[in-house]
């Protein structure tokens, strides 16, 4: 009786089928996630572009997204292993297969190259560190093999159970039969493996319940050879002459078919047997990668390390404990949150960026929960807003072992070196290295004073030229011959549609419209745009410019601001995206014209420019708390010139990295009346983001200040009423807190009191605050001791915070934008700030006129939509 046909192409048509439904789930799972593979070819065989041609319908029909690259004959070695090098850290894809032969003019160390290959990737299952897995029996993390699975597939398909038969693999190649050997030991058969100097070969052959045969020489197994019963698998391709065919030739395996089929239970057909399980086994391995890397970067699903902290009586200063800190390698902390390789920029050991495509990435992920913390009205003795963010993570984090991301702004160095010092917190709630975090970090500060001060250099050259040149020289300047003609940028062309010329050739311009282009016909005194330098150098604040002989007597009056004041800065704050942030850019105002028309970036021509400077700056920069929780440092606007609120982009990527059941801490600017309104009326109307918490800080020392308690000067002792207890000043001061909790609740969002304690404080001090805070509607009131304790010292605050969240909540803004300036004015200052109502002065009517008149109103209504 004949063996039964074990076919490859309906086995592997069964495979591909489950294969696609792995796909459609994965779909379901993250819309935006794809497989992806990429087969690297050297040089254009024939039978190689073949196989490729193969693997990609295969790859096309399952939903697998294949990339074919082919390098030249004249590639290196070093050039292949830098594309193996650039697919490995290419995160979107999960699979790469190096077509071997190499067919190049240059020796290339086919081991090393196939080694080269990220283990993870190896979806041909030939690297050494996926062949060692393989033979110790780790099956369920290595890749296999495509022949030798194929294989094992088929064997499955007979019903014929493996345990406990005697195996023999016929060939001991790297690619089918060492690994063919390997994987039936591990699947409980005993096994032979043999090869063409194996002696009585046909006696060894004889014996197996199963045999594999991969020897390479045609027809070499003879039928009577085989065990009457036995499954063949037959992984051999030879071809043999024979007149009947047309190409003189026809292919055959390495066992005689036709005498071994009366032998043989079962046994593969060539072709049609082993061949089409290759290339399904292949794309088995391929979806199996993708699997594995969507599991292992579930958003939310962190693996996170804590740093033990060494707490020290009396706590050092803040410089020593962050040096005693070692912190976790930045690229470790990465991999930690779910970041991946590729999206992340190492800027040395403690520092780095997060590239924006992995907003992309995650943008089907439901968002964590979003914290803000803001403070009573600031006074000069600190309420430690940052001490108390960064050990509110601390305590969610490394105490409550809940995903948590703190994002706070980048200090400015003017302060640093100032009375006020860093901003990375203090005591044993800290961002490390504080050095880094305080000085020049990743640049972006810089970035920002490069950008505003080639603006205003570009503003004063405007002025300069316009004023001493005719009209059509300055539009040969603007246009200039190149190649023999004239063309117009795309900035340009912007400036034109602005002006209500829809013409694109330069040659076409009529002589009004070469004017109404070339002249922006700046007021020098309505110049709004200032230098800036991110130092405290009071004597810079105001100056000359245009000493020199060479500006031909063009002087004026203007200043230097610090960096972080720079309306760069604010964008960079609220941008969502590197094309957002270009638009922003494009529409700053500096100046306006003599006829009263805003002058824009745009006009000038250098928004482009900018958009390149602030290119690294717009990725947020990730760092690590004391107890190795993530932080995001991005942007640093002042709260009282701008909006006082670190980047959305920041913001958002957090909430998706820490997942829904996660929280991101960050922080709003100055006092709750300044910063938090700020947040919600600018930051939170723009990003989209709906906060669930508020946690207001406040300060024993400082509310008995509010109460009427002396001027407390810098670097001198405090006075005795705030050392010892004084419960009617306390209360006195309380009625700044009940305002900003009564402000937060304008906006619809639970309050929970922070109380952050110092050891000058009182128990009875201590209750007093709580119980007014929470008699003043405050969801919760809690004393804190992060600044000494780290986050164990916040456990009580998380807890708060954790239970606030899950509070109901009504969110709202506190002006609908429609309504005119004046009446947002008036709204703000009525329910913030308690005032009965406002009185414009002359010079601020005439501006709210201005900005009415110039459509700022309408920009702000259609910015936000």
């Amino acid at each position: 009786m004949s063996a039964q046909i074990i076919s490859g192409k309906e086995v592997s048509a069964q495979v591909r089928e489950r294969l696609k439904k792995d796909v459609e789930q994965m779909k379901l799972q993250d819309p935006n996630f794809s497989p992806g593979l990429v087969v690297l070819q050297v040089g254009d065989r024939d039978d190689s572009n073949l196989y490729i041609n193969m693997k990609l319908k295969a790859a096309t029909e399952i939903g697998i997204n294949a990339t074919h690259t082919r390098l030249p004959k004249t590639a290196t070695e070093e050039e292949v292993l830098h594309k193996i090098t650039e697919v490995n850290e290419n995160s979107s894809v999960h699979g790469l297969i190096v077509q071997l032969p190499l067919d190049s003019i240059h020796k290339i160390n086919t081991e090393k190259v196939t080694n080269a290959v990220a283990p993870e990737k190896d979806v041909d299952g030939l690297t050494s560190i996926n062949a060692g897995k393989l033979s110790r029996g780790d099956l369920g993390e290595c890749f296999i093999p495509c022949t030798p699975n194929g294989c094992m597939e088929l064997i499955k398909q007979t019903g014929v159970s493996v345990a406990g038969k005697r195996a023999v693999v016929l060939g001991r190649s790297k690619i089918v039969g060492a690994p063919m050997h390997d994987l039936l030991l591990w699947n409980h058969a005993t096994v032979t493996t043999c090869h063409s100097k194996t002696a009585d070969l046909a006696g060894e052959v004889g014996k197996a319940d199963i045999l594999v045969v991969g020897i390479g020489k045609a027809q070499m197994v003879k039928g009577d050879w085989i065990k009457k019963g036995a499954v063949v698998i037959d992984c051999g391709i030879n071809h043999i002459p024979d007149e009947t065919k047309a190409s003189g030739k026809r292919v055959v395996g390495d066992v005689d078919y036709e005498a071994a089929k009366e032998q043989a239970g079962f046994i593969t057909p060539v072709p049609g047997g082993v061949g089409p399980m290759t290339v399904a086994m292949l794309m088995a391995n391929t979806v199996l990668s993708a699997k594995r890397f969507l599991d292992g970067h579930q958003p939310g699903k962190w693996n996170i390390s804590f740093t033990k902290l060494n707490l020290l009586k009396p706590v050092p200063s803040d410089i020593v404990i962050s040096r005693s800190c070692v912190p976790k390698p930045i690229d470790h902390l990465a991999k930690e949150v779910g970041l991946l390789s590729d999206e992340v920029e190492l800027y040395g050991k403690t520092k780095a960026k997060v590239q924006l495509n992995i907003v992309k990435r995650l943008q089907a992920q439901p968002d964590g929960k979003y914290v803000v913390v803001t403070g009573i009205t600031p006074t000069p003795l600190g309420e430690g807003k940052s001490t108390t963010t960064i050990g509110l993570v601390q305590a969610l984090g490394a105490h409550m072992n809940m995903n948590v991301f703190a994002c706070v702004r980048q200090p400015s160095q003017g302060p640093t070196f100032g009375i006020k010092g860093g901003a990375a917190g203090g005591g044993y709630s800290q961002v490390i290295p504080m050095e880094e975090f305080n000085l020049h970090l990743t640049g972006d500060i810089h970035a920002i004073t490069a950008a505003n001060n080639l603006v205003a250099a570009a503003i004063d050259a405007r002025m300069f030229h316009e004023s001493t040149q005719s009209d059509k020289a300055l539009y040969n300047r603007l246009v200039p011959l190149s190649g023999g003609e004239r063309k117009f940028s795309p900035i340009q062309i912007n400036r034109l549609k602005k002006l209500g010329i829809e013409k694109t050739d330069p040659s076409t311009l009529t002589e009004e419209e070469i004017t109404r282009f070339a002249r922006l016909d700046i007021e020098p005194s309505a110049v709004t745009w200032h230098r800036v330098l991110d130092t405290n150098d009071r004597f810079l604040r105001k100056i000359t410019i245009g000493q020199s002989p060479t500006e031909k007597g063009y002087t004026r009056e203007a200043q230097f601001d610090i960096t972080v004041a720079s309306e760069i800065m604010a964008v960079l704050a609220l941008t969502s995206s590197l094309e957002d942030m270009r638009q922003r850019l494009a529409k700053m105002v500096v100046a306006t014209s003599r006829g009263g028309q805003p002058i824009t970036t745009e006009d000038l021509g250098v928004s482009g420019a900018l958009t390149v400077l602030m290119k690294d700056a717009i990725k947020p920069n990730l760092m690590q708390t004391l107890e190795g929780t993530p932080v995001f440092v991005h942007a640093g606007p002042f709260a009282n010139i701008a909006h006082g609120n670190s980047s959305i982009l920041a913001d958002k990527i957090a909430l998706k990295l820490v997942g829904p059941e996660g929280f991101v801490v960050t922080e709003a600017g100055f006092g709750a009346d300044i910063g938090m309104e700020k947040f919600f009326n600018i930051k939170c109307r723009y990003s989209g983001l709906r906060p669930h918490v508020v946690v207001l800080v406040a300060t024993v020392r400082a509310l008995k200040m509010h109460g009427g308690g002396p001027t407390v000067t810098a670097g001198m002792p405090l006075p005795k009423e705030y050392v010892e207890e004084n419960l009617e000043l306390l209360e006195k001061g309380c009625s700044n807190m009940k305002k900003q909790i009564e402000n937060a609740q304008h906006f619809g969002v639970p309050v929970v009191v922070a109380v952050n304690g110092f050891k000058t404080d009182t128990e009875a001090e201590l209750d007093l605050v709580c119980s007014m805070a929470k008699t003043a509607g405050a969801f919760d009131a809690v004393r804190c001791s992060h600044w000494a304790e780290g986050g164990a010292g916040a456990v009580a605050l998380g807890q708060a915070v954790q239970r606030a969240s899950a509070a109901p909540s009504n969110f709202k803004f506190l002006y609908d934008l429609e309504l005119p300036i004046a009446d947002k004015i008036r709204i703000i200052a009525q329910k913030i700030y308690g005032a009965d109502d406002i009185e414009l002065l002359p010079d601020a009517q005439h501006k709210v006129e201005l900005y009415t008149k110039q459509s700022f109103f309408s920009f702000w209504v259609n910015a936000s939509n």
